[in-house]
């Protein structure tokens, strides 16, 4: 195979795809993400797909083959898993392409287009069966799971990134206003939850009218957890920010197809308590993620889109006087 001797890839790699796509296919590096894995555009005259290189000393790759095979067999657009060797950690997928919604943005592409799709995808992903055909069934984005969440924020951000000491006192009282937030997000309708629905992980698949399509990627670590969480992902976006009129819009387009496929139908207070403690919780979690990605694994980038999600959480808060004792904390430990 020809690729650049620049690009990082195992020999083993190389002979896992021999075998699928002839000597003659061209390897290019796409990207990595935020985990360990990385990815390669494999290019002959048999087809053009996508190497996942995940190290399975570091990655499961288990859940993503399983989540794919669900996810297709219900009508969602996700890489087909053509070959796989999980011992080895390699993956050859279908090419969904490189425009991802943050790509088509810049490019222009409507995002009311963009926007509407994204949230008929959601649907459709969020009124599968819980039928116990997917590893994602036995999941629960249970307390245990959001509590290690929060604690992203105040060990990696706060004490890592702000180099803050949280007194004893203080972090008693972190530990009970996310009791409180966990009380409310863990009484709410349950659904398949992506966990990762935004901008950077949807593929626009530009057709003829009425033909486009949206391709969703990074699925592997989906549970079963409040219905607003995805929705919150998509418009509480880490990497590009809406403005209240265009979220408005696209909240009730969803309600409007909530009500009818998932029967939740909440009065407009009672859905922006919902929504809003659902972005808050993944807006910190987000934050903490970003500082341990830069302080452990030195992926640094991530940092310049802390602003962003901090905005956010100082938005919500300023919305919800119940959680004035969070606020209050956030801004003696991050002013």
């Amino acid at each position: 195979m020809d690729f650049d001797s620049a690009i990082p890839i195992e020999s083993a790699a190389i002979e896992f795809l021999e075998g699928m796509v002839g000597k003659d296919g061209r390897l290019s590096l796409v990207s990595g993400d935020a985990s360990f894995r990385r990815y390669y555009r494999v290019e002959s005259d048999r087809g053009r797909y996508i190497l996942m290189d995940a190290p399975p000393d570091k990655e499961n790759s288990a859940p993503f083959v399983d989540l794919s095979r669900f996810l297709l067999g219900h009508g969602v657009a996700v890489p087909k898993v053509v070959k796989a060797n999980l011992e080895q950690g390699y993956l050859l997928l279908d090419d969904l392409g490189d425009e991802t919604f943050l790509v088509a943005l810049r490019q222009g592409v409507s995002p009311q287009t963009l926007y509407a799709l994204a949230v008929e995808v959601l649907l459709t992903i969020q009124s599968t069966p819980n039928d116990g055909s997917s590893i994602a069934h036995g999941r629960s984005y249970d307390r245990a799971l959001m509590a290690r969440e929060f604690a992203l924020f105040t060990d990696w951000y706060l004490e890592g990134i702000r180099k803050q000491s949280i007194t004893p006192a203080d972090r008693s009282r972190f530990t009970a206003v996310f009791e409180r937030i966990m009380d409310h997000l863990l009484s709410l309708p349950t659904v398949l939850v992506h966990r990762d629905y935004h901008c950077r992980n949807l593929m626009w698949q530009p057709g003829k009218e009425g033909r486009e399509r949206v391709g969703v990627l990074d699925f592997q670590d989906a549970v079963m957890g409040p219905i607003t969480y995805d929705l919150a992902s998509l418009l509480r976006d880490c990497y590009v920010a809406w403005e209240a009129p265009f979220r408005q819009e696209i909240s009730a387009l969803w309600l409007s197809g909530a009500k009818k496929r998932l029967g939740y139908d909440p009065t407009p207070a009672q859905f922006k308590k919902d929504f809003d403690w659902m972005a808050l919780q993944r807006n910190l979690k987000a934050i903490g993620i970003f500082g341990r990605l830069s302080l452990r694994d030195g992926k640094h980038g991530y940092l310049n889109d802390i602003p962003r999600t901090m905005t956010y959480v100082h938005q919500t808060l300023s919305d919800h006087p119940e959680l004035d004792d969070l606020r209050a904390l956030i801004e003696k430990y991050a002013p």
